[in-house]
């Protein structure tokens, strides 16, 4: 998205400056650690992903990023929200910011510490709903060691650098950095939860269709 200041990408194969901008942000969607809602129903919120769905790809939507799990308690798709996503807590509105980017059927999917206000349990059936998703490369930018430990490829930034790239067993065996990440996440007993986010660096991870 940045790719003056940052680096060049290729989608498909195709250098990212090739596409069109409108065509280019159409195929990436981004779900941040704070999330943005907005006055009225679920239903309207989840438009914003893709105003033509019906009820039962929302549901579906919903399923995916574990909404369904609360929806009905909220009043369902009609359920009203106050600015901000007022009347839901801050991993129900993740949930429901995934849920809205799950609808526009992205080829990129962004997600920045998106599931750092659910529980472990919930952040587990997450990623595995999102790994039987195809067509989809995945970027996913977290605290949690067990939020990107079976990515198709992790990068270790500290301090705004590059400390290391491979899986979570290379990592593990040859990352001083992403091992030490590991043990204090693991050792901790939260196994990579919201503590570790004073953890020294960070990991980011890549998963999808090799695009």
């Amino acid at each position: 998205m940045y790719a003056t200041c940052v680096a060049i990408m290729l989608i498909g194969g195709r250098d990212v400056r090739e596409y069109d901008l409108a065509v280019l942000r159409d195929a990436v969607a981004v779900v941040l650690q704070n999330t943005t809602l907005f006055s009225g129903t679920i239903r309207e919120n989840l438009a914003w992903g893709d105003p033509d769905a019906d009820d039962g790809r929302m549901l579906e939507a919903c399923r995916l990023a574990c909404a369904d799990e609360f929806l009905d308690r909220i009043g369902g798709l009609d359920g009203v929200l106050g600015q901000g996503g007022a009347g839901v807590s801050g991993g129900q509105r993740q949930r429901l910011c995934i849920a809205r980017a799950l609808l526009k059927h992205p080829r990129i999917l962004i997600l920045d510490d998106s599931t750092s206000a659910v529980d472990m349990a919930t952040d587990v059936r997450i990623r595995a709903n999102l790994t039987g998703l195809g067509g989809i490369t995945t970027i996913v930018i977290a605290q949690r060691v067990a939020s990107v430990m079976d990515a198709d490829m992790i990068v270790v930034l500290d301090d705004g650098r590059i400390e290391g790239v491979g899986t979570h067993a290379e990592l593990l065996d040859g990352n001083p950095i992403y091992r030490e990440i590991y043990e204090s996440q693991v050792g901790s007993g939260v196994h990579g939860g919201p503590d570790a986010a004073g953890t020294r660096g960070g990991t980011s991870d890549v998963r999808g269709e090799g695009e």
